[in-house]
């Protein structure tokens, strides 16, 4: 059977548990269709980077699924009537991931990991980050003691 990886997300007012009645529910329809749900991750309410039907948050879901397309279809089609569903999308993959997602693992990271003053990788030798329009626009327009000295030379010939 081909595999998939289906995330959804729900409204921001619904309970963990109601999310989890809902992720009961798919699965049931997957199941009752010949296939299964190898892998359930809440990833917990998140906010939203821009705002779905007046929701700026959203409980997201993560299923790892083995099923035929059918069975997929079938569950795609009842996301779709839901009316707590803002989201969903499934990709069909080649294989199915072991382990936690990323999203979990980035949640065991702490932000220590980055050292004293955040991550300062993107920053040039004196501090700034590449943003040198203003030196240059004004390199061109006070000329500098090099230029004065080459001037004046050029004058003095």
């Amino acid at each position: 059977m081909p595999f998939y990886e289906n995330i959804f997300i729900a409204r921001q007012d619904v309970s963990s548990a109601q999310v989890e009645a809902l992720t009961d529910q798919f699965v049931g329809i997957l199941e009752a269709q010949g296939g299964k749900a190898t892998k359930r991750e809440y990833w917990g309410l998140k906010s939203l980077s821009y705002r779905i039907k007046k929701n700026r948050k959203g409980h997201y879901v993560l299923l790892n699924i083995d099923a035929p397309a059918a069975a997929v279809i079938e569950m795609e089609r009842n996301m779709r009537i839901h009316e707590d569903l803002l989201r969903h999308l499934t990709v069909k993959v080649d294989e199915l991931e072991e382990g936690p997602s990323a999203m979990l693992q980035s949640r065991g990271r702490d932000r220590d990991d980055r050292g004293p003053r955040g991550d300062r990788d993107d920053r040039g030798p004196r501090g700034d980050r590449g943003d040198r329009g203003h030196r240059d626009r004004d390199d061109r327009l006070r000329p500098t003691r090099d230029r004065q000295e080459a001037q004046s030379e050029g004058d003095a010939q």
